[in-house]
Order: C-alpha cells, then structure tokens, then sequence
C-alpha cells in the first residue's frame, strides 16, 4: 500500500488542501461515495471528510476508519506537511485501497466507513514531554461531525509520537474499548497485527484517563481513544503510529511512510475479515460477564 500511502501524502502536503481536494480523489470510483464539511470557528475552519465504500452485503457489519488528528499542518509556524498528519494519511491510503480492489472487482462483503478532518493551518498547544497539534475545533465536535453514520467497529489511527511509554517505531494496536471498559487486547487483532508486520504485536499501554473526555483536564497519551467518548456502544481500537524517541506533533519531516503503510495495511486486512465476521474486537459473553457483575462504566467515558 505504499503507493496509496504516497498518494495521501502528497495531497495533503499542501498549504491550499481541502476537503474538496480529497475527496475529488474518489470522484470515479463506482459504489465510493466520497463528501466533506466545511466547520468554521473564531479559531479557523477545518473540512470534515467522510468517504463510504460500499460492500456486497448491506446487512454485514460496517467498519469504521478514523484518521485521528489536529491538523495536516501548523502553518505559518511550521512550513510542510506536520507527523501529527500521520492519522489521516493512512486513513486516506485505506479508502484509496479499498476503492482500487473495489474497482478491480474485488469488493469487500461489508462497508468501510472512513472519516478524518483536513487543516493545514492548525494551531498547536503545549503539552509534556513536546507540543501537541491542536485544532480549529474540539475533538468531540469534530469526532461527533466525523462518525455521523452508524458503525459496527472502530479502528482510530493516530500518530501517537509525543509520549514517553510507547517506545517501539512502527506501530501499536490498543486493547478495545467499550462502554467504559479498557477490554482485552483482541487476538483476532494480535494475529493480523503479526501476519501484516512479520513481528511480535506491539501493544499500546492506555489508562482510564485515555479513555475519558479530552477536555476534561487530567493528562491523555494523546486523542487517539477519543472516539469512544461519542460512541461508547461501538467497540473502538487504536491504532498508534509509534517512534522510538518523543517527536512533536508539530514537527516535520517526521512522518515514516513504511510505518505508515504498515498501519494502513493493517486496516484493510482487518477491513477484509470484519466484513464476514471472520474476526472479533471483544469476547461478547466475557463483556456480558462483566457488566452483570460490574455494571456499565458508559459514564466514565460520556464528555456531557
């Protein structure tokens, strides 16, 4: 998927990109319906993008792709395409794939839903140990704009650089989140992870405060498990693009196009298997258990 990846890229390393740009990129595919939104605030604008790719079974369940982010750049400051791009990057080269192998004749049996924003002007925040990206508007109005549609699982692909806990290059898949429980890591998930990358799975370390509204005041890894706070009844899975040192989400030059595509490859393979019901994001009767004897901890995660 790398030239998917490069293609993304390219797009959106633009002072003038837009929602419009990108979804011009689907115009011709049959069964791809590609839209965007434009949100203005005192802060700027961003362009909502939703792009669906139609599957052969209308009933199978619907994945959801988010391309988590501020911004694709933090002009003026910074001159360039921004790491914090990362997530909407591969979320891009996953629907560029999906509606290549779609034209090709190889459909998927259940739709892809992919939804990310583009800014290349967003501004930036502090944050330790470097400054994050931040955006024209709130991650949960943002997320609420990009996952305006029902979905059945979530995949949240975030560059996820600007910590001091996720030290590998590459990238880490989550445990999965659902109704405020932090669930064990998927193993349907861990064999893809292994199968795409040639590796042991790498496992992204998340606490109750990643999982809790980004606005609330207590310390995040970063926004990547944001979309279950707006979905809390929608099984979520991050998906980090990683590096070995700290690296500013505003820095650039810092995106790995290889780590990228990895990501990016990932997705479609789990796209691939969801679709038929092949794979599985949690273990139902081991949930059901847990919220006889537990009860629902949808409140933990709920910003409202």
């Amino acid at each position: 998927m790398l030239m998917q990846v490069l293609t993304a890229m390219e797009i959106l390393d633009d002072p003038a990109v837009d929602g419009r740009k990108v979804c011009d990129l689907f115009k011709d595919f049959e069964g791809v319906h590609a839209e965007y939104e434009t949100v203005k605030t005192p802060r700027g604008k961003t362009d909502i993008v939703r792009i669906t790719i139609s599957g052969s079974d209308a009933s199978a369940p619907v994945l959801g792709i988010v391309g988590q982010l501020g911004g694709v750049g933090a002009r003026p400051e910074m001159v360039g395409l921004v790491s914090d791009a990362d997530g909407a990057i591969a979320a891009l080269a996953c629907a560029l794939k999906l509606a290549q192998m779609k034209q090709k004749g190889e459909e998927l049996v259940g739709t892809v839903f992919v939804t990310t924003h583009i800014c290349p002007d967003a501004p930036t925040k502090e944050h330790k140990p470097v400054p994050f990206m931040d955006s024209p508007i709130g991650v949960r109005e943002a997320l609420k704009l990009m996952l305006s549609r029902r979905v059945d699982a979530i995949l949240s692909i975030d560059t996820t650089k600007g910590n001091r806990i996720a030290k590998k290059k590459g990238f880490a898949i989550s445990p999965t989140v659902l109704r405020g429980y932090i669930l064990r890591v998927s193993e349907d998930l861990l064999d893809i992870y292994e199968r795409v990358c040639g590796t042991a799975a790498f496992v992204l370390p998340i606490t109750m405060q990643d999982i809790t509204a980004y606005d609330n005041g207590v310390y995040h890894i970063n926004s990547i498990m944001q979309p279950c706070t707006v979905a809390p009844n929608t099984p979520v899975v991050g998906v980090a693009i990683t590096t070995e040192v700290p690296v500013a989400g505003c820095a650039t030059g810092a995106s790995h196009e290889v780590d990228i595509e990895l990501a990016a490859r990932f997705c479609v393979e789990v796209a691939k298997y969801f679709g038929r019901r092949q794979i599985k994001f949690y273990d139902e009767a081991e949930f059901e258990r847990l919220l006889r004897l537990y009860g629902d901890f949808t409140r933990l995660v709920m910003g409202e």
